[in-house]
């Protein structure tokens, strides 16, 4: 068994796979990651690896204390990738973006792939069908959004996401909502046209913890799997101990 980690900019998602398939998921905050982390290897005594990626303010010694039969494994700039890295500036290329490209890559062969990651920052991570990485986009996610909007101004509320009730908005809050919500909705679609106006044979994978509330929102066909990163880290592995 593996137990597959992804640290994100506020919280730690983990998943134990048996092979391939996801056995069960846990989601927990920074503070809780050594009692998290404690229950799960109790709860699943078969975990032989540890597959690791951090994006947060984690450092690795955090992870080597959880018992010698362990055998940890970082994701790092210096781990083996399915693809060619064409961006301009590779070590400032985030693990976690150069996870989800190498998924889309073993998940998808022989396809134009952009991945888009709906988190605390949405990213686009755009691989073409040779496998050369070209970069993407990063821009604020949803709750970032809300927050702008209420940090930087005198009035308006601190909302949580909502689906609009209506294409305008017709009081302050769903003036927001509309403006959060649909905004985003168009911005990704924006970006999925440019894409497939000058690509073909193209997929489009949505990811991280906001892509099912955004799947229904959008008009492009899309493959929207929350879990995507996690499944990549399990792969990433498996790729570079084949």
């Amino acid at each position: 068994m593996l137990l597959a980690i992804d640290v994100g900019n506020t919280r730690i998602k983990a998943a134990v796979f048996e092979q391939n398939t996801i056995i069960e998921l846990f989601s927990f905050y920074h503070g809780e990651l050594q009692i998290k982390i404690d229950f799960i290897l109790k709860k699943y005594r078969n975990i032989k690896i540890l597959a690791i990626a951090s994006v947060g303010n984690i450092e690795k010694e955090a992870f080597l204390g959880f018992g010698e039969a362990l055998k940890i494994y970082f994701i790092t700039k210096d781990t083996a990738f399915p693809f060619h890295n064409l961006y301009d500036t590779p070590s400032t290329l985030g693990i976690d973006r150069m996870v989800l490209a190498a998924g889309a890559v073993m998940q998808f062969p022989d396809k134009n792939r952009l991945v888009i990651d709906v988190g605390t920052c949405i990213t686009y991570d755009f691989i073409d069908s040779s496998n050369n990485y070209l970069g993407g986009a990063i821009s604020p996610g949803i709750r970032l959004r809300y927050e702008s909007l209420h940090n930087y101004t005198a009035k308006l509320p601190l909302l949580t996401r909502s689906n609009p009730e209506k294409f305008i908005g017709t009081s302050t809050e769903s003036s927001i909502h509309c403006g959060v919500i649909n905004g985003l909705a168009n911005e990704i679609d924006g970006f999925v046209e440019q894409y497939q106006q000058r690509y073909a044979n193209f997929i489009i994978i949505l990811t991280g913890g906001d892509a099912e509330f955004l799947a229904m929102q959008l008009k492009n066909t899309i493959f929207a799997n929350s879990n995507f990163l996690l499944e990549s880290l399990n792969q990433i592995y498996q790729y570079n101990h084949k």
